[in-house]
């Protein structure tokens, strides 16, 4: 009986989990989120982070959730500020004036559309063949090599 009981319990835990959270990353759907030092508004602000930012979510605590960025920097944030739609950042070069191509097509021979620097936030299209397919709040979009990206 105790095992029936345990066995119902788990299949219960495991289907109430929210569905926004099973996502390996998501990302903020607001601007200027605040990511704090533990879960709740009176905790320290770490940084603020703008709409698009992608996130990893480590654990959940009530309305907060515990996230990781893509320099590994942790902290939380509100549930509600998180959304499932996919955003990619770039991740290589950190530090340096080097910039990443964004290309026509999915390919290292097509056309370079525009050159993006670390850090810059697109929203996630599609993918095809190690190519990322992003756009660009500005409206820009193209092609960035996949392992140039940190996000879904």
């Amino acid at each position: 009986m105790k095992s029936v009981l345990l066995f119902l319990v788990c299949l219960i835990t495991l289907f109430s989990t929210s569905p926004l959270l099973c996502a390996h990353t998501l990302s903020v759907n607001t601007q200027n989120l605040s990511l704090k030092s533990g879960p709740g508004i009176n905790y320290k602000t770490l940084c603020q982070l703008g709409k698009g930012f992608p996130l990893e979510t480590l654990q959940t605590k009530g309305p907060w959730v515990k996230v990781k960025d893509f320099e590994n920097d942790t902290g939380w944030v509100s549930k509600k500020s998180l959304s499932k739609t996919p955003h990619a950042i770039v991740k290589t070069n950190k530090g340096s004036k080097n910039t990443v191509n964004i290309r026509s097509g999915p390919g290292m021979n097509s056309t370079i559309k525009a050159r993006v620097y670390y850090g810059v936030v697109f929203m996630t299209l599609g993918k095809k063949n190690g190519w990322t397919q992003v756009k660009h709040d500005s409206g820009l979009s193209g092609w960035i090599k996949s392992d140039l990206l940190w996000g879904s």
